[in-house]
C-alpha cells in the first residue's frame, strides 16, 4: 500500500475536491475530445471534463484513490466517459499527439513535462495547478520546498505554448491557506492568434 492509498483509505485527502474555478472558466472553450488527468486522485478534473463532452483517460499511481474516483464518477453520471489507469507516474508512456486536453492538479511534472506537451494534438490544451514556495504562512501542500513550484517556475516551463492565463496567488478555502500557480496553455504558435473571451 502507498503513501496516497493511505491518505485516500483515511480520508485525509478530500475524497469530492471541486475543480479549480480557473478550468471551470475555461472548461467551455475547450473543443470537446480525448483528454488525459494526470495524477487523477478522486477525480476532481476528470469529472467535470467528462461531463462537458469528453472522453477522459485518468491516471494515478493510486489504487484507493482511483476507486473512490470510480464511485464518484458513478454518482456524477459520467463513468462510462473515464478510463482509469493505474501506474506510476514518473514512468507512464505518454502517447504522441493524442489528446485535446491534458489537465493536472497538485503533481509537479517538471521533468515529464515534455513528454506531456508531446501529448497534445496541434492545438491542443493544457491546464496545470501546483503548490508554489513562498514566505506566506500556509498549510495547504507538502510540507518542505522540494515539491512546489519556485516562483513563475511554472509558466517558464510553458513558453514554448501560448499561454492563455497564469498566475501565482495565496488563498484561503474551508480554512486552509494554500499558495498555487495556474497555468493554461495552447499548443500553438505564431504571432497573430485567436483568444477565448473568458470573464474574470
Amino acid at each position: 500500500m502507498t503513501t496516497w492509498d493511505e491518505r485516500y483509505r483515511a480520508g485525509t485527502y478530500p475524497q469530492h475536491p471541486d475543480p479549480h474555478p480557473v478550468l471551470e472558466r475555461y472548461l467551455p472553450t475547450f473543443p470537446p475530445g480525448r483528454a488525459l488527468d494526470i495524477a487523477t486522485g478522486t477525480g476532481r478534473n476528470a469529472l467535470p471534463v467528462a461531463a462537458a463532452g469528453n472522453r477522459v483517460d485518468a491516471v494515478d499511481q493510486s489504487r484507493a484513490g482511483l476507486q473512490i474516483a470510480r464511485e464518484n464518477a458513478r454518482a456524477a453520471g459520467v463513468e462510462d466517459d473515464i478510463e482509469w489507469i493505474q501506474a506510476d507516474l514518473e514512468s507512464f508512456a505518454y502517447p504522441t499527439s493524442t489528446y485535446d486536453l491534458i489537465t493536472i492538479s497538485f503533481y509537479r511534472p517538471v521533468d515529464r513535462l515534455p513528454d506531456i506537451i508531446e501529448a497534445l494534438v496541434d492545438g491542443g490544451c493544457l491546464f496545470i495547478q501546483h503548490h508554489l514556495r513562498t514566505t506566506d504562512d500556509v498549510d495547504g501542500g507538502p510540507s518542505g520546498d522540494r515539491y512546489r513550484f519556485a516562483s513563475n517556475e511554472l509558466l517558464r516551463a510553458g513558453l514554448g505554448l501560448t499561454v492563455l492565463h497564469y498566475d501565482e496567488r495565496t488563498t484561503t478555502t474551508d480554512g486552509t491557506t494554500a499558495a498555487t500557480a495556474q497555468l493554461v496553455a495552447r499548443k500553438s504558435k505564431g504571432g497573430r492568434q485567436s483568444y477565448p473571451d473568458i470573464s474574470e
